[in-house]
């Protein structure tokens, strides 16, 4: 006990110990706290001064920043007003450098205008700018005129497909005497390459300068220089290729045959100017406005206007003339064309300025097609109603045949020019029905006129001989072209049996009379049957009188048969020779018996060779003689 009272004591010292050193240490921190507050007090004023003095730093640091800043926009300036004053024939990239730079400057000095001498350098830099935008356009136009070169007709055709590239005697003839493929075959594996019309070294400082006069508001300008270089060119690149300025009045004045070669022609240079030049128009319009839509397409429709609307015043005076058969052809080819090329001009001719172009064209397309189609209605018309009064004297085939089946051959090379007009003008009828009728109705037509014509003969022999040569010269033309599965067989066979009919009635028209004279009917007192080609039978009872002058009038009438009939023409070889057989085989035979039969009367008496003239030999080598044409043939040559 007594050791735990002494430990109990021990720890009740300490406790009072710790106390107390408590209470000191709360003391000394007490006056720690009050002498930071004073210490605190004492610094306020030197961190006050402090922060002062560290934003004037900043201040100023700044404002050396600005100084700088705008001493470097003055020096700026300085070097762009040499560059200007300098002029851009000398460096036009680095003018045009400089027109950037102070468009930089001006802009810079707009949003700073708070600076003293803002307003000073911003006059400054808007005078220089207008002196650099006045350059500018003088460069403009001196870069773009210098550069702007028509392309030579050489180089053009060089850049079509070698199909289409035209002989050395004209542009506009082509490998198929003028009548150029047809549009799918020329679309078809043709690659045309429009002409390099600036030198693509130069065209993006052209491009710059462009930018820079639209971005400084004077488009109307731009666009002014454009036109007139651009315009220039192309249209001195269609002189130098053939293409006139023709009135519509002009046209109408000139021979068909000066009017036939400049369609020709004409067809040429609309593939030319559309595929090459108009297309290589466009692209370089596209690469100068790149991103400036409006005035890319205004740009475009004014320089290409003039070029286009002289081109399609040629088309619309040959739509508009007076209509004749033989301009069906052209007016089909010249339909053809445009038609070929609607898709691209609307393509290239886009965007609303060139709306009246596109319209232009396709107005054009559609009175070629009503012309055609009304010239193909007037042919029908004329080929029956031809009054055509000279006759051709050798019976051989008439002009007005050859014409129209030729004319019908053609429009078979025109068939799906042909399905176009009638889908756009038809009835609603299959085309190849159609077109069938329509061949069927010309063919009837001029028949008819055949058979009119055939009337105007004196001769009813070599009416049946001209009848035989025009409509087998029909039928051989149809079976030889494609006129054949459209007629069908049924027409070939009827109008063969045609021919046979006339060359039958030749035959019986032509020697009727002559065989009469070697009929026996008459010279024998019997009165026997003198059926020409009858077994010999008995002379007796003959006058030997009537049988030399039955001899002597068939040697007469053989005589002006053959002087006549040598001169008249079957120009088909197979068709003559089979006329002069169907001949030989009733005469040959009626002279054999004749002679047989009576000949021993004349041969008994006094110079019978100047009754018995001609042997059955002589006879069969003078029919083939006829229908050679002889009399006549040089005149025809």
């Amino acid at each position: 006990m007594e050791t735990l009272t002494q430990r109990a004591n021990l720890l009740r010292e300490s406790l009072h110990r710790s106390e107390t050193i408590t209470d000191r240490m709360v003391a000394i921190l007490g006056s720690f706290d009050h002498r930071l507050s004073a210490l605190e007090s004492a610094m306020r004023p030197t961190q006050l001064r402090t922060h002062a003095i560290r934003t004037a730093h900043e201040n100023i640091d700044k404002t050396l920043r600005s100084a700088d800043v705008i001493l470097g926009q003055f020096d700026r300036t300085r070097e762009a007003e040499r560059e200007i004053l300098k002029g851009p024939s000398e460096d036009l990239e680095g003018f045009l450098e400089a027109v950037d730079r102070l468009r930089s400057i001006v802009r810079f000095f707009s949003s700073n205008k708070s600076y003293k001498s803002s307003d000073g350098v911003l006059n400054h830099a808007n005078t220089l700018l207008a002196k650099a935008i006045a350059r500018m356009e003088d460069e403009f136009l001196k870069q773009l005129s210098s550069r702007s070169k028509p392309v030579e007709p050489d180089h053009l055709f060089d850049c079509l497909p070698s199909a289409l590239r035209p002989s050395s005697e004209s542009p506009g003839q082509q490998a198929d005497n003028g009548r150029h493929p047809s549009a799918p075959n020329q679309s078809e594996h043709q690659v045309y390459t429009p002409p390099t019309l600036i030198d693509p070294r130069f065209l993006p400082l052209l491009c710059k300068l462009a930018q820079q006069l639209v971005q400084a508001g004077h488009q109307q300008q731009c666009l002014k220089i454009y036109r007139e270089a651009r315009s220039s060119a192309l249209e001195r690149s269609l002189k130098n290729l053939g293409v006139e300025k023709l009135s519509r009045e002009e046209v109408q004045k000139m021979q068909w045959e000066s009017i036939e070669a400049k369609i020709g022609n004409w067809i040429h240079f609309m593939r030319i100017a559309v595929k090459l030049l108009f297309a290589g128009e466009r692209q370089l319009c596209d690469k100068m406005f790149e991103g400036i839509n409006s005035l890319k397409d205004q740009c475009f429709a004014e320089v290409t206007g003039n070029s286009m609307a002289v081109l399609l015043s040629f088309g619309e005076a040959i739509a508009k003339s007076k209509r004749s058969p033989e301009k069906l052809f052209v007016l089909l080819d010249m339909y053809e064309i445009m038609r070929e090329l609607q898709p691209e001009i609307e393509a290239i001719f886009e965007g609303k300025a060139c709306s009246g172009m596109r319209e232009s064209a396709l107005s054009l397309t559609k009175q070629l097609a009503q012309t055609a189609q009304e010239t193909f209605g007037d042919f029908e018309e004329a080929v029956e109603k031809d009054a055509t009064k000279s006759t051709v004297l050798d019976g051989t085939v008439h002009p007005l045949t050859s014409y129209v089946i030729n004319y019908v051959k053609f429009l078979f090379d025109y068939q799906s020019t042909l399905k176009q007009l009638f889908q756009e003008f038809g009835t609603g009828d299959e085309t190849n029905s159609q077109l069938a009728s329509v061949t069927m109705r010309i063919m009837q037509a001029l028949q008819t006129n055949l058979d009119a014509k055939s009337k105007q003969y004196k001769d009813p022999s070599l009416a049946y001989l001209f009848l035989m040569n025009n409509i087998h010269y029909i039928v051989k033309s149809v079976r030889r072209s494609e006129a054949k599965d459209l007629l069908g067989d049924d027409w070939i066979q009827r109008h063969r049996r045609v021919v046979q009919q006339n060359a039958n009635q030749y035959r019986r028209v032509a020697w009727a009379k002559i065989l009469q004279s070697l009929s026996g009917q008459g010279l024998t007192s019997s009165g026997g049957s003198g059926v020409p080609g009858s077994d010999g039978g008995n002379s007796s009872g003959a006058s030997r009188t009537a049988v030399k002058e039955r001899f002597r009038s068939f040697n007469i009438q053989f005589d002006e048969l053959h002087q006549r009939q040598c001169q008249w023409t079957v120009p088909d070889q197979e068709l003559r020779e089979s006329l002069r057989l169907a001949v030989a085989e009733i005469l040959l035979p009626a002279y054999r018996s004749f002679i047989k039969r009576f000949g021993p009367l004349i041969e008994n008496g006094k110079g019978p060779q100047k009754y018995i003239k001609y042997t059955p030999e002589d006879l069969e080598r003078m029919l083939g003689e006829f229908f050679e044409g002889k009399a006549t043939s040089e005149g025809r040559r």
